[in-house]
């Protein structure tokens, strides 16, 4: 099955307590490395949006600065 890998890079995380969860913002990465560079041919913009409930291990596995990869296959 065909899959597209794009590379995103953690730019915010916003704890909402009242909400009992965090926002967690990504965009894609468009230097820092050659192979950051290539990704950015595919994936020159774009933004991911997830909101994570704080009852879940995903809660903490997101950290500011770091990079993800992000790939999508077909469900």
């Amino acid at each position: 099955m065909p899959q597209v890998r794009a590379k995103f890079v953690c730019n915010q995380i916003t704890d909402s307590p009242e909400y009992k969860q965090k926002l967690v913002s990504l965009t894609p990465v468009v230097s820092g490395s050659e192979e950051n560079k290539s990704f950015a041919k595919y994936t020159p913009a774009g933004s991911v949006s997830l909101n994570i409930s704080d009852e879940t291990e995903a809660a903490n596995f997101f950290e500011q600065g770091k990079e993800y990869y992000l790939d999508f296959t077909e469900a």
